[in-house]
């Protein structure tokens, strides 16, 4: 799948100057724009659809962390770009696919856009905007549904099926009751934005249940989600008081 990026950076030179160097050394990537600012990225990533950022981090007014942060609901992969070292782990606590620090390296480059390929050509892009259209329709087949992206195209996966999902790094895992494993490249808070909040509920950073197969709750264990087949699932504490008031109104 052919990748087209979109090369955010408040710096006009420094976008230039990665424009070439993707041109020259990564002929792969399709450069379809670029942006001197975090609005300016938002309306260029509506009208160019880009699936894949190559986002500098600090500029002016929002910095990369907050326009990432608005579009997540998108999971566009991201390759951050900065010429201050000490972002990197912030950089990659925020999902990033990969990190370059300025002036940045053909070598390194190269290596980001083989990630950036992988991701694309393994898991594909987002829902095809007709499929997505559809799994947001309440009156339609596909609103009961989950669409995974997968090696040979989409898997739609039934709610009710759905045992809980599970947050590994950037991507998701999620669990079905017949103990198969189904592994997505969205993040974790992509699903609870966009799954039923009456049927999916978020206990943990890392974990979302279906509430059809909540069992009981666990205090002895350490506040835990027991589920039908008995996994425990933890409730962290910020989340247990709204976690209670949603099962005392069953």
């Amino acid at each position: 799948m052919a990748l087209r990026a979109l090369i955010v950076d408040d710096e006009s030179d420094a976008r230039d100057n990665l424009r070439l160097m993707l041109e020259e050394y990564c002929p792969e990537v399709q450069v379809v724009g670029q942006a001197g600012s975090a609005p300016e990225a938002r309306e260029k990533i509506q009208e160019l659809q880009p699936n894949a950022l190559f986002l500098d981090i600090k500029m002016p007014g929002e910095d990369g962390f907050a326009l990432l942060a608005s579009i997540a609901e998108l999971d566009l992969p991201v390759v951050f770009t900065t010429a201050y070292d000490e972002f990197a782990l912030k950089a990659f606590q925020q999902n990033a696919l990969d990190y370059l620090e300025k002036p940045i390296d053909v070598d390194a480059l190269q290596r980001a856009v083989k990630k950036l390929s992988r991701l694309t050509d393994e898991l594909g892009t987002t829902q095809p905007s007709a499929i997505a259209a559809l799994m947001k329709d309440p009156g339609s087949p596909l609103s009961s549904r989950v669409a995974v992206p997968g090696r040979e195209g989409l898997v739609l996966l039934k709610h009710e099926d759905i045992l809980y999902l599970e947050a590994n790094d950037s991507y998701t895992t999620i669990h079905l009751m017949d103990g198969k494993r189904s592994v997505s490249s969205k993040h974790i808070r992509v699903f609870e934005t966009n799954l039923d909040p009456k049927s999916f509920f978020r206990v943990h950073k890392s974990y979302i249940i279906n509430l059809a197969h909540l069992k009981g709750f666990n205090r002895a264990e350490g506040n835990m989600a027991v589920l039908d087949n008995g996994i425990l699932i933890p409730v962290s504490r910020r989340r247990l008081p709204d976690f209670l008031g949603l099962i005392n109104t069953f």
